[in-house]
């Protein structure tokens, strides 16, 4: 997935001139421009309010919308201000999952954490309720690829590499697995592996409301659509930040698109296109394909509420949402074939 660097930070400050449709802004031209308007009004009608398409590092579109009146639950359990350009400060739900990964890939490479190594390595005896050997032959991959083989109560259900099933809390020890290998709490790992050479300003860990506290995942990432943006550039230049210092290798990006052989349209905390699935948190279609409207490389990180990361590695293209549920639960298929009438031929 490696690409030229090109100034990322650079083209999105030139968005809020392309999403006001300046001629002297960042769209590409060869763009469909009907067809684009058409997605952007379908977008604007689900409840969305944050919306950005960037193509071969370019802003083509960039839009943030208010939140209705009748959003006041929403405001209060997932919105934590405003930044700086007008984009609503919003807990992602579990797009948190695959920034995780991207930390965990980063710990790889550091020499500070094995895959294949039990859990409990890192995260000490008795993180979850199963027996203690059968807690041992749960390894980190196994909670990255959601196949440990434990109940959302963390006690044991089957044997680990046998069953996918997307399960948040058991997931949500990554977070202690990532502070025991590295020595150093979430909040500040994320800032010097991520964040800060990365360039998103706007990421950060919060506690989340009470209303989460059964969940087993009481931290929430809060971020922007560009912040998330740059995490999907990031994944389409082979781990190499927009500054040109690398975040994470090639290798790791690699391992964690590889299709899991519990389900193939699952890797390491993403969602993958192009291959007939198990239904999960994602919605997929009767067949299993996640969106089979769309290219069958794109790759994932997705939300509760419809929040969506889409990277297109074969046509350069990354596409962002944030907002409240859509009222259209076929959102992602309905998108995608507005978006493919839109996109420049390649």
């Amino acid at each position: 997935m490696r690409k030229p660097i090109v100034a990322l930070l650079a083209a999105l400050t030139m968005a809020a001139c392309a999403s006001s449709g300046n001629p002297n802004a960042a769209p590409a031209a060869q763009w469909n421009a009907a067809a684009l308007a058409e997605v952007t009004s379908y977008v604007q009608s689900q409840k969305t309010t944050g919306f950005l398409i960037i193509s071969d590092k370019r802003v083509v579109a960039e839009h943030n919308w208010p939140l209705g009146a009748d959003a006041a639950t929403f405001r209060n359990n997932f919105v934590h201000g405003t930044a700086s350009n007008g984009a609503l400060l919003e807990d992602v739900a579990s797009q948190q999952k695959s920034f995780i990964a991207i930390l965990a890939g980063v710990a790889v490479d550091k020499g500070l954490l094995d895959m294949s190594k039990p859990v409990s390595a890192f995260a000490g005896a008795g993180w979850s309720k199963a027996k203690p050997d059968q807690e041992a032959r749960i390894t980190v991959r196994n909670l990255m690829e959601m196949n440990s083989g434990l109940k959302e109560n963390l006690t044991f259900e089957t044997t680990p590499d046998s069953k996918f099933f997307y399960n948040t809390p058991a997931y949500a020890i990554m977070k202690p697995v990532l502070e025991g290998a590295s020595k150093q709490k979430l909040d500040e790992l994320t800032r010097l592996w991520l964040t800060e050479p990365a360039g998103m300003k706007d990421t950060s860990w919060r506690k989340r409301p009470a209303v989460f506290a059964d969940v087993g995942n009481p931290t929430g990432l809060v971020t922007t659509p560009r912040d998330i943006a740059i995490m999907g550039q990031l994944v389409l230049d082979g781990g190499v930040a927009a500054n040109g210092k690398r975040v994470i290798s090639q290798a790791q990006l690699d391992a964690m698109f590889k299709r899991s052989t519990t389900n193939r349209a699952y890797g390491r905390l993403w969602w993958l296109n192009g291959a007939i699935g198990t239904p999960g948190a994602a919605a997929s279609t009767p067949d299993g394909e996640l969106i089979p409207s769309a290219p069958d490389d794109l790759v994932a990180a997705l939300g509760a509420q419809d929040r969506k990361l889409f990277v297109v590695p074969s046509l350069e293209l990354i596409v962002v949402r944030t907002g409240q549920a859509t009222p259209d639960r076929d959102f992602n298929q309905q998108l995608w074939q507005r978006l493919m009438k839109a996109v420049p031929a390649r």
